[in-house]
């Protein structure tokens, strides 16, 4: 008798165990097909994304004239709220400014604070003041914001090709 009631138990144990192991792998399956993208511009995957910690080493290497090319995730930090036609990264100390391949697409205006992907070539260049103060302009800054640029800076600049903004779909 006791060694029924052991059998019996040891069973329900392993099979108890493996169906907890199959609600997870569902759980993780839902989650993994449950993400979509937006995609803008040229078509991109998701796939070899740099994290915006490697992409900053990157930058850091990179001399004015020099381009990488290159995929990588970061947050938005703003968008040119006439038309879209460029935007700004979280890169931690720095942003990057990011514009779009022959002014063929646009972001909307609203992605502020949103993770996005971005490909195409990144580079270092040396932004003139008048530059930067359309860019700040174009970015809602006001005169005085905008009068206090006096200086030219070196920025981190990306050309992309594509864009892709995560969503989740409602199920």
């Amino acid at each position: 008798m006791k060694k029924t009631l052991f059998i019996l138990v040891l069973s329900f144990v392993v099979f108890s165990c493996k169906n907890e192991n199959s609600e997870e792998k569902s759980t993780a399956e839902i989650e993994e097909i449950a993400v979509s993208y937006q995609s803008f511009g040229d078509k991109i995957s998701d796939e070899n994304v740099l994290s915006k910690q490697e992409m900053i080493e990157n930058y850091n290497n990179l001399k004015p004239g020099d381009t990488v090319n290159v995929k990588f995730a970061a947050q938005v930090k703003d968008v040119c709220q006439k038309k879209g036609c460029w935007m700004n990264l979280d890169m931690g100390e720095k942003e990057a400014m990011v514009r779009f391949k022959d002014y063929g697409f646009f972001m909307p205006k609203d992605i502020a604070g949103q993770d996005v992907i971005v490909n195409g070539k990144a580079y270092v260049e040396e932004m003139s003041v008048d530059d930067q103060r359309h860019y700040a302009e174009d970015g809602g800054a006001t005169p005085e914001e905008i009068a206090a640029i006096t200086e030219p800076k070196r920025t981190l600049s990306f050309e992309a090709d594509g864009v892709l903004i995560p969503e989740v779909e409602k199920q």
